[in-house]
């Protein structure tokens, strides 16, 4: 959760400075909403003076990654939040290879000729947000529990874990087929006194004269 929390600050802060970096300068006192994203992917490179709006800018790729970072965050994506590190410093450094071939310098000057603090704040920028992502530990996963195979069934005393029976086949256990047909007849019958024997009545089940 710590984890979490902190990496949600440190990329959510570097969705703001790449989103607001546009705003400064970035080479030679030009603010970097003032360069068209269609440059960088032509042959003349950065060197139009023309602006093409703010939604045709440099702002707009680091704008969707900004909004890429918050969905990451709500999410817990790790992966969300390094993409849209990756989207920022990607645009940044093409843009870097574009004033290059047209300049051959990327020097930082102190009258603001070179290098402004806008490229400063879209790598500081892109830089958190991949460290964000770093530092998440992102979504975790229930764990989950394999019942044990057939090869290890349970035995006697039972083990208390979830498991196969002793008996692996799906059918009934076989019982006998034979009809019980009572005892054989060699066997003893049930005794029988005879008549007239001590504490017996006679047939009519009157007493005898004795009064029994």
């Amino acid at each position: 959760m710590i984890r979490n929390v902190l990496g949600a600050v440190l990329a959510l802060a570097g969705a703001a400075a790449a989103v607001l970096s546009p705003f400064r300068d970035w080479y030679d006192g030009r603010l970097g909403r003032h360069y068209r994203l269609g440059d960088l992917f032509s042959g003349t490179g950065v060197a139009g003076t023309h602006s093409g709006g703010l939604f045709g800018s440099l702002w707009l790729p680091f704008l969707c990654a900004a909004l890429v970072t918050v969905l990451g965050v709500l999410m817990r994506s790790r992966a969300l939040v390094a993409l849209a590190g990756v989207v920022v410093l990607g645009f940044t450094v093409l843009w870097m290879v574009r004033v290059f071939q047209v300049t051959d310098s990327l020097a930082v000057t102190g009258d603001g000729s070179g290098l402004g603090p806008g490229v400063a704040l879209a790598l500081g920028g892109g830089a958190l947000i991949l460290a964000g992502a770093w530092v998440m530990s992102g979504r975790r996963r229930a764990p989950q529990y394999d019942a044990p195979g057939s090869g290890a069934p349970d035995t006697w005393p039972p083990t208390r874990e979830p498991g196969p029976s002793v008996q692996t086949s799906p059918w009934p256990e076989p019982e006998g087929d034979d009809p019980y047909v009572g005892p054989p007849p060699d066997s003893p019958g049930p005794r029988s006194d005879p008549p007239g024997a001590p504490g017996t009545r006679p047939p009519g089940g009157h007493p005898g004269p004795s009064g029994d």
